[in-house]
């Protein structure tokens, strides 16, 4: 009989479930994967896009290339709600009955009931988020060079990264890396002084989840670099150019980039059941969801019973992506399903050119050769040949000529562009 299998979500963990379930079912079952996008984004390299050291287009492949000669289905989509009674799901475009459903939508950012956090920051999940920073990066160094009064430029150059995590740290660095490279010898207004990366961490610590040496090492490393690490530092307003720390001291800046935290897919948040804190679906060690044993829930979506804890992360998603794959092999044989256990492999942080921190178990090291370690296994987790040899050409012209600044598409939530000058840039800012 044949049996149809939808996985929702086209990132790691749907793409890897995709994929081992081929391997796993037989020919006349039917496998279809439903994304939004119809391309995987190699979200560890995001930060170097807003940086400009890469391509944008050469940290995503295409779904279609990637599956090759390979015969699951693959269809660009948005699933506007699933009805798990009926066994279905209702896409914008029609309806899609199923036998077994994957469920790996991913997250989206996390607010925490912060007033005007959504409206009046920058978010960065996506690609369009990243390439969208850029250009607005780009914009407040084209109105700073021409902006006589000094405190009007200051502003401009003041950037707030919210979130003390792996991305929001890897982001900064990466943006002291260009004004330094590139900002500090092209644009002749703008003094290296004027420029302000400021890293807004709610919890007592940067970086949880690597050792308190290693920790050590990256803070030193980004005070070296005159980026002002607050921690502590709860986010409790937003506004058009300032952010609220704490319920009362105020920092003026026109560029607040949230990267704070994360929540479940709005359809995971609707589906039956308990849910964690971040929304996300509590399940069985098998990933199946309570009372719908031919549910998968993977990756950001899911919060399993064997790991509660485990992080939103890439090697998360795939681990969790390939039990899937087989348990619902297992699942349509009858037979018993594997239990899913989270094994931490470690974790790497770049933290800008020539240095990073690295913790595999019990090796842990930092510095050049940590960031050559890096980028050696961020560039063999990049899928395709070709996306591999992009990027390390990127960053091999990148040693040798200028970043490309080219403002690629006219910049938004610009008051100066939009010629409406707010209150924090009103005095001389250059129009």
């Amino acid at each position: 009989m044949r049996r149809r299998v939808v996985v929702l979500g086209g990132g790691f963990g749907g793409l890897q479930a995709a994929v081992g379930l081929e391997r796993r079912l037989w020919r006349e079952d039917e496998i279809l994967l439903v994304s939004e996008q119809n391309f995987l984004l190699f979200t560890p390299l995001l930060p170097q896009i807003v940086s400009s050291k890469i391509n944008p287009r050469h940290i995503v492949q295409t779904i279609r290339d990637i599956r090759g000669k390979r015969r699951f289905a693959f269809r660009r989509d948005t699933a506007v709600s699933i009805d798990l009674a009926a066994r279905r799901v209702i896409l914008t475009s029609g309806v899609i009955d199923y036998d077994v459903l994957v469920i790996a939508l991913g997250s989206r950012s996390e607010y925490f009931g912060v007033s005007g956090a959504r409206e009046n920051t920058w978010d960065f999940k996506t690609l369009e988020d990243a390439v969208a920073l850029r250009d607005h990066v780009l914009d407040m160094c084209e109105h700073a060079d021409h902006t006589t009064e000094e405190a009007t430029r200051r502003e401009l150059l003041r950037f707030a990264v919210v979130g003390g995590g792996y991305t929001g740290v890897e982001l900064v660095t990466e943006l002291s890396d260009f004004f330094s490279q590139y900002v500090a010898r092209k644009y002749r207004g703008i003094r290296p002084g004027d420029v302000q990366l400021i890293v807004l961490e709610a919890t007592p610590e940067i970086l949880r989840g690597i050792s308190p040496r290693l920790k050590t090492h990256a803070l030193s490393r980004l005070n070296e670099r005159g980026i002002e690490v607050h921690t502590s530092a709860k986010v409790t307003r937003c506004g058009e150019d300032y952010v609220e720390i704490n319920g009362g001291q105020i920092i003026r800046s026109a560029t607040i980039v949230w990267a704070a935290g994360v929540r479940a897919n709005a359809l995971v948040e609707a589906l039956p059941g308990p849910h964690d804190r971040v929304g996300r679906a509590v399940v069985n060690s098998a990933l199946q969801l309570d009372g719908y044993p031919e549910v998968f829930v993977t990756g950001d979506s899911a919060a399993a019973a064997t790991a509660p804890e485990a992080p939103l992360v890439a090697p998360v998603a795939i681990a969790q992506g390939g039990i899937a794959a087989r348990n619902v092999a297992l699942f349509l044989r009858g037979e018993p399903l594997e239990s899913y256990a989270y094994k931490n492999r470690g974790m790497l942080v770049s933290l800008g050119m020539d240095y990073a921190v690295v913790s595999l178990g019990r090796l842990q090291f930092s510095g050049y050769f940590a960031w050559l370690f890096w980028n050696a296994a961020h560039l063999y987790k990049l899928v395709g040949l070709k996306k591999q040899l992009q990027v390390a050409m990127d960053w091999m012209l990148g040693t040798v000529f200028p970043r490309d600044a080219s403002i690629l598409r006219r910049p938004t939530q610009c008051k100066i562009c939009e010629g409406a000058v707010g209150r924090g840039f009103r005095a001389r800012a250059g129009k």
